[in-house]
């Protein structure tokens, strides 16, 4: 990923909440509650937030493992990691811990989490960066441990939609397009058990697959 495009997201970092809150009409925060419950975490577990921008679903999985699991929030934005860091100090979040890296260049051992999540943003990946991916989410997983993706369904409204297909443009990445339609076969080439479902907001939906043995 560019230096220029590690820039932007340092620099937006500073409004990312607000915007995404709001962007999504989320304001109690539902979709952080619906992709941590359906990663079926239990107390004393590890988990794993890829792409975790400012930590607020690595927060909500640090409640769900309690104090004797472990969550690791990563990103390439040092400035995002930053404001993840304030909240998880704010909320006395000791058992989240936080690592700047790269989605397809997880440093971790194989098998080390029961769960991995990622909101809103696997589809920013370029296409051969995102199948590395995959295959380093699956690495990492312990056998039959879940993972779950959150990503936009696309708008149906004529306006809306034309809006986020221009984002998807400025993303750069030409197959955004064509992984938000097809996010559940793309998963299945890897994991088991693939299902997706609408979020409570219905701005987003949720993916959901876990390792094979």
């Amino acid at each position: 990923m560019s230096s220029l495009r590690r820039l932007y997201y340092d620099l937006f970092s500073k409004i990312y909440d607000f915007i995404i809150r709001h962007h999504s009409r989320d304001i109690e925060g539902s979709l952080r509650t619906f992709i941590t419950e359906n990663t079926n975490l239990s107390k004393g577990d590890r988990a794993l937030d890829i792409c975790t921008g400012t930590g607020s679903v690595a927060a909500k999985l640090a409640g769900q493992v309690g104090e004797n699991g472990l969550v690791v929030g990563l990103d390439f934005s040092r400035g995002m990691l930053e404001k993840a860091r304030e909240k998880a100090f704010r909320l006395n979040l000791k058992q989240l811990h936080l690592v700047q890296a790269y989605a397809d260049q997880l440093p971790f051992k194989n098998s080390s989490f029961s769960g991995v999540t990622c909101s809103h943003a696997f589809y920013e990946l370029k296409g051969e960066e995102r199948t590395i991916a995959i295959d380093e989410v699956a690495r990492v997983l312990r056998t039959d441990g879940r993972f779950c993706l959150m990503e936009h369904a696309k708008p149906h409204k004529r306006i809306p939609r034309l809006l986020f297909y221009v984002r998807l443009f400025f993303l750069g990445s030409k197959d955004a397009k064509k992984f938000l339609g097809e996010e559940e076969s793309i998963l299945g080439k890897r994991f088991k058990n693939v299902a997706g479902q609408m979020s409570p907001t219905g701005q987003s939906k949720l993916i959901s697959a876990e390792k094979g043995g």
